[in-house]
Order: C-alpha cells, then sequence, then structure tokens
C-alpha cells in the first residue's frame, strides 16, 4: 500500500484483452511500460516509480506517487523583430499591434528580446499547469498506438484496432476513475481475474491495491518476473524430486509465462523404450511443439519424463497429467518412426534427391549449392593444411539429412540427424560431427564449430551463399535480410577469429566466384564489384562484433584504414591497437601521426622516400633518424611474426624525439632539398605506423 502525500497519487493503467501473443508479450509490456514513463516525463509529470505488468489477458503499470499536477511554465513568445514593429515615428506598426492583440495585451505591455541575431518584440505567458487527469488519457492511447505490433485487426463492428480482441480498460488515480475511451472500451476500475478461477469483475478502489488483490482474490500472478521466478523454481523443484534437474530454456520459459496467469506444475511421463531414438529428436517434439521441459539425469542423459505448465489449479491433476501424455505419445512415435525408416538407406543416397529442392531461382537447387561447397571445401582446407578428403566427403554430404523423414517433421533438427545417420552409415568421426557443426554458430552466443572439418564446412557455406546472394542483387537493406546473410557473416567471421584461422578472405571471394555459373559473372569486373561489395559489408559485420566486446571506434577505424584481409590478423591488430591507447605516448604519437598525415596528403607527386643522412642539419632530425633506424630494425622482425602489440611499443619509443622534432624544425623550408629530405623521413616514419594501423585517427582518451 502507498501513502499518498499531498499533490500526489498512485496511477493503475490497465488494458484487458483476449489473450496475447505469447513469444510477443514480454517486449509488448517492456514497450508499453517505456512509452508511458516517456509520456509521463515529457508532461513534466513526475513520479517515484513505475512498475509493469503482463499477463496472457493483460498489459499495465503502477505509476507510484505521481504528480497529479503539471508545474507552472514561462513560455516566451518571439514577434516581430523592433525595425518592423515600429515606424520611424516610433509609432507601432500593425504587425506590433497584432501580435500584442494575440497575446491578450496592449504594446506598451510587450517586452523586447536582444540576442546577438538582433531583437524582437517579446511576451511572457505564465502557462499553468494542467491537472494529470487531463493528461493520463492521451498517454495511455500513444502508448498503444506505439506498441510493437506488425498486425492490427478489427472485432465485431468496432472500429477499434488492435492485435486482440479489448475487454476492459483502467485509469484509476488514487481512487478517482479518469473516464474515456480508449479502443471502444470506456475506462472504470473494474478488472478481472483469472479465466475460469475467478472470471467475475474485481473492483479496485486504490491503484496500490492492483498486485496483492489480484493474487488474492483474482488467482492472477501479475507481476511477469514474479511469476517467471514462480515457474522455475517449481520446475527446478519437480526435477529434482525425481533425482534429475530441468533444462530450462530462456526463450521458453518467457512463452510459457506468457501463456499463464496462475501457473501449476505437471509432470508427465512416456515409456523409455523412446529413448532408444537420439535426444535432440525428443526435445524437439516436447519443446517446440509442446512447450514441455525436459530433464536429464547427472550424466546429462535424457529421462522420460517431461514438465508442463498448466494455467489451472486442478481439483484432479492427474487427468491434466494423463492428457499430456496422450497428446506427447504420437510425437515421440513419429519421431522413433522417421528415426527407424530413415536409417534404412545412407545419408549419400539422398544428395540426387537434392536437385528437387530450390536454393533460389538464379543460383540453381541444394544440389547444385553442394556441388560449388565441395570444391570450395577443398580450397579452403588446403590453405589451412588439412584433411581435404575429409572437408569434400563432409560438405557432400551437408545437406542430406534435409531429405530425411525426422528432418522434414523437425526442420530444427538438420545438420543434428545429418551427424547421427553418418555415424550410423560409418562415417569418419570427424566428418559426422561437421555436417553438425556446419551451423554453428547458430545463434548469439552460441559455440564456433570445434571440429577442424567443421570450421572448414561452415566457413564455405556461408562463403557460397553470401557470393551468390550479393550477386543476385539480394542484398540486405533495413530490416529485411530474409537469407539471414548478417548472421552467416557474423558466423564465418566468429569462427575464422575465434579459432585462430590464417585465411585471406578477398582471395578466397575470387575463388568463390569462379565457381558459378559463367553467366552470373559475365566478366572480371563483376567478380570484382561482388567481392568487393561482400567484404565490406562482412567489416560492417566485424565492427558490431568489436563494439559488442568493448572495442572503441577509433581503434577499429584505425585498424580498418588497412583493411586487413585476414579476420584473425585484423583481431590482433585491434588487441595491438587497444593496449597501445593505454600507453603516455599514445596520444602524443597520434597527435604526431595525424600532423605527419596532413603534411603528407597535401603534397603532389610522388612522395620522396629515402633520408639523405648528409642533409639533415638540425639536431632534432638527426637525433629522429637515427632512433628510427634503430627501432625500425627491431620492429621488423615483430612485424613479420604478427607481434603488432610488441611492434607498437617499440614503436612508442620514438615519442620524446618526434616531439622534439615537430618543435625545433620547420618541415615546409624554402630550402628544397631540405624539405624533400625532411618530408622523407616523416615519409618513412609513418610508414612504420601506418604497418600495423592508421594512428591518426585514434582519439585522445
Amino acid at each position: 500500500m502507498s501513502t499518498n502525500v499531498p499533490g500526489k497519487q498512485d496511477l493503475l493503467i490497465e488494458l484487458g484483452t483476449e489473450e496475447l501473443p505469447p513469444t510477443a508479450l514480454k517486449g509488448l509490456a517492456k514497450a508499453f511500460s517505456n512509452t508511458i514513463a516517456k509520456g509521463l516525463s515529457d508532461a513534466a509529470l513526475s513520479y517515484d516509480e513505475i512498475k509493469s505488468y503482463a499477463t496472457p489477458r493483460r498489459l499495465a503499470v503502477v505509476i507510484k506517487q505521481l504528480e497529479t499536477t503539471q508545474p507552472d511554465k514561462s513560455v516566451e513568445r518571439r514577434g516581430p523583430a523592433l525595425q518592423a514593429a515600429f515606424n520611424e515615428e516610433g509609432c507601432p506598426t500593425k504587425a506590433a499591434m497584432g501580435f500584442a492583440k494575440s497575446c491578450g495585451v496592449e504594446v506598451e505591455d510587450l517586452s523586447k528580446l536582444e540576442t546577438s541575431k538582433g531583437a524582437w518584440l517579446a511576451y511572457t505567458l505564465e502557462e499553468k499547469g494542467q491537472h494529470s487527469r487531463a493528461l493520463i488519457p492521451a498517454i495511455f492511447q500513444h502508448a498503444l498506438d506505439k506498441l510493437p505490433i506488425p498486425k492490427r485487426m478489427h472485432w465485431g463492428d468496432l472500429d477499434a484496432l488492435f492485435v486482440r480482441p479489448v475487454h476492459w480498460a483502467i485509469i484509476l488515480l488514487g481512487d478517482e476513475v479518469i473516464q474515456t475511451e480508449i479502443l471502444s472500451v470506456t475506462t472504470s476500475n473494474k478488472t478481472r481475474g483469472h479465466r475460469f478461477h475467478h472470471p467475475k469483475t474485481i473492483t479496485l478502489t486504490a491503484a496500490a491495491d492492483y498486485e496483492e488483490l489480484l493474487e488474492q482474490k483474482g488467482k492472477v500472478i501479475a507481476d511477469f518476473d514474479k511469476r517467471q521466478a514462480l515457474i522455475r523454481q517449481q520446475i527446478m523443484d519437480t526435477a529434482a524430486s525425481l533425482d534429475g534437474h530441468a533444462v530450462i530454456d530462456a526463450d521458453l520459459l518467457d512463452e510459457v509465462t506468457s501463456m499463464v496467469e496462475w501457473p501449476q506444475v505437471i509432470v508427465g511421463e512416456f515409456e523409455k523404450h523412446f529413448l532408444d531414438v537420439p535426444s535432440e529428436a525428443l526435445i524437439s517434439a516436447m519443446k517446440k511443439h509442446q512447450k514441455y521441459f525436459h530433464i536429464v539425469d547427472n550424466n546429462e542423459q535424457l529421462m522420460p519424463y517431461f514438465i508442463t505448465i498448466s494455467n489451472i489449479e486442478s481439483s484432479d491433476p492427474k487427468q491434466i497429467k494423463e492428457g499430456n501424455e496422450r497428446v506427447i505419445r504420437p510425437r515421440l512415435s513419429d519421431a522413433s518412426f522417421f528415426w527407424s525408416q530413415d536409417k534404412k538407406t545412407p545419408l549419400e543416397d539422398k544428395l540426387e534427391r537434392l536437385k528437387t529442392v530450390v536454393f533460389q531461382n538464379k543460383l540453381g537447387t541444394v544440389y547444385d549449392k553442394t556441388q560449388r561447397v565441395i570444391q570450395l571445401a577443398a580450397i579452403i582446407a588446403k590453405k589451412l593444411d588439412l584433411d581435404v578428403v575429409q572437408a569434400k566427403r563432409a560438405a557432400q554430404l551437408a545437406k542430406c539429412d534435409l531429405m530425411s523423414e525426422m528432418v522434414n517433421e523437425f526442420p530444427d533438427l538438420q545438420g543434428i540427424m545429418g551427424r547421427y545417420y553418418a555415424l550410423n552409415d560409418g562415417e569418419d568421426e570427424e566428418v559426422a560431427l561437421a555436417l553438425d557443426e556446419q551451423y554453428m554458430p547458430r545463434f548469439a552466443g552460441d559455440n564456433t564449430p570445434s571440429s577442424a572439418t567443421g570450421q572448414v564446412l561452415s566457413i564455405a557455406e556461408r562463403i557460397d551463399t553470401l557470393m551468390g546472394i550479393f550477386a543476385v542483387g539480394l542484398i540486405p537493406s533495413g530490416d529485411k535480410d530474409p537469407f539471414a546473410l548478417r548472421r552467416a557473416a557474423l558466423g564465418l567471421l566468429r569462427t575464422i577469429i575465434e579459432n585462430k584461422l590464417v585465411l585471406d578472405i578477398p582471395e578466397i571471394l575470387q575463388q568463390a566466384a569462379h565457381l558459378f555459373p559463367q553467366q552470373l559473372f559475365s566478366s572480371q569486373q563483376k567478380v570484382d564489384e561482388t567481392c568487393d561489395a561482400v567484404y565490406k559489408f562482412m567489416l560492417d559485420r566485424l565492427k558490431s562484433y568489436f563494439t559488442e566486446q568493448g572495442i572503441a571506434g577509433d581503434v577499429f577505424d584505425a585498424v580498418v584504414a588497412l583493411t586487413p584481409a585476414q579476420p584473425f590478423d585484423f583481431s590482433r591488430r585491434i588487441a595491438a591497437v587497444t593496449q597501445f591507447k593505454q600507453l603516455d605516448a599514445a596520444e602524443s604519437l597520434a597527435a604526431a601521426n595525424k600532423r605527419i598525415t596532413n603534411i603528407l596528403k597535401k603534397l603532389d607527386g610522388k612522395l620522396p622516400e629515402n633520408v639523405n643522412y648528409e642533409l639533415l642539419v638540425e639536431d632534432a632530425e638527426k637525433q629522429l633518424a637515427e632512433q628510427l633506424k634503430i627501432v625500425s630494425q627491431r620492429v621488423a622482425p615483430l612485424l613479420l611474426d604478427a607481434q603488432y602489440t610488441q611492434a607498437l611499443t617499440q614503436l612508442s619509443e620514438l615519442r620524446e624525439v618526434v616531439d622534439q622534432f615537430f618543435d625545433d624544425v620547420m618541415v615546409m623550408t624554402d630550402d628544397e632539398a631540405l624539405k624533400n629530405n625532411r618530408i622523407a623521413l616523416l615519409n618513412q616514419l609513418h610508414g612504420q605506423f601506418m604497418q600495423v594501423a592508421d594512428l591518426s585517427v585514434l582519439q585522445a582518451s
């Protein structure tokens, strides 16, 4: 219960509907709460706290200690310029009189506003703050209008549009009902409890009573997080009672929480003989189709139980248990049947059938794609000094499981079932594993392939897709990315970087292009343009990858300026520049590099490169030349070994002599020979740093 203070009240806003889409509920609730909070802020209505509520049948917020009235504010109106407001005799013009009239005052009551741009007539209005009851309905409606709903619908013969039919709406400020119409429903102070346990209305006398009254009387746990925590604990306790532990998928938990208002755990069983089927198939049947949580033993082996969350506190839970068991049994029987049928023919026999599956109209069938990937996998394996035969075999079998009965029924098992069928056929274990790992990483945060053959196949698959789709002009734009090219690019970059693979991507893209039909790449220019576009696209994904790791934007810009061809090499340069920025010398050397860059880019023609040591006059330039020669000799072997951090550390020792050079030496002197010699010295210095990154773009910390 909240204790209201003068000028402040608790506010409840609730929208009651038919069951909302469970996969969208959490996002809808967050958007609803955020937009209302912004609306109150924009209206200058302060409050202590806003709490969001969401169940299958409602979106709600309770705002604690909301200011009931906006603060008064001064609004300055600007009128005509002084030169237009008065004539030569000093009398007000029509413009001045019209402005005064619009303000409801005489011309002499107006003030003068003087700025650097001129002087105007002005008038300051004291605008009295409105009561929140006049503002809240529009804020409520705006929050509903801004919800991320892709398709709104009519219901009945009403004009209102929403994702589901609306049955009730509440705006309760303290104990006062603010009456208005929201989505063709008149607001009140009456909510509704659980659809079955308490279908009658519940009258609210205070906004602060909302959560407790719904739970105690209405059998509704309105707080999404509280309901989810309860479900999680019930699942864990139930699994522990069976000497196992539940595997709780976060997305499934969100979805189940969005489907119930009064959660009750039900545990069911299935026959042990189903455990002969690969566990992933059983889990998919339970999780994807029935929203069940599975249980594993201490060895992570699937147990013959499942947990479901009911929305009813039944007097006979046994009936619900048996009902769910009857539903899941045919699903598991199907999986068992598919498993036995698919094993009757080897994977390789399904290869020809891929000719019936179109990958993309202009790029041919999945069979055509497989033939390209076989060749590309061989190229990549050879570059990495890996087993080419294994890579080609994995690529040949990679998509065969798409023609299996199991994957046809459970598409999310592609690759996973390929591994099982390959092992059943007696294929090499690494080849079998690669069939699964080709899809890794499957989602953000997922692991990259662990096996060498899996890494090769994963990279080859993604490069072929990227090159092909870019070549036919289906480049992602905005939110549209039907072939998931952004995910493909990031996945292959992660696979290369995190497994420290030395691969020249532009070179591989060129080779991949020549595996496609000649009519797709009609000229070398088309090949080059497509390769450049794909690599630029990949570099954009790389920027996102490093940004998520906390890498500063200027560090990325410094490295990308050199467009390194190898992603792993790119990551090593990123690490080196990041560490370099922490050195005391970094800021000074970055500034010096910027100064050198500015000097060099203003010069026309080929820049001088060779320093004539006999033309070194000033002590500062002699010292720089001497130190640069010493440091360059130390840096050369480090760069050959890609030890960029150590190389930059060595180069940082030039800080003092570089600073002294710019303090004491005039580069652009009238003596042409001296000038060119100093430019050559700066060009050599610039070249040393540019072997790692363009330090001139680094920003001061």
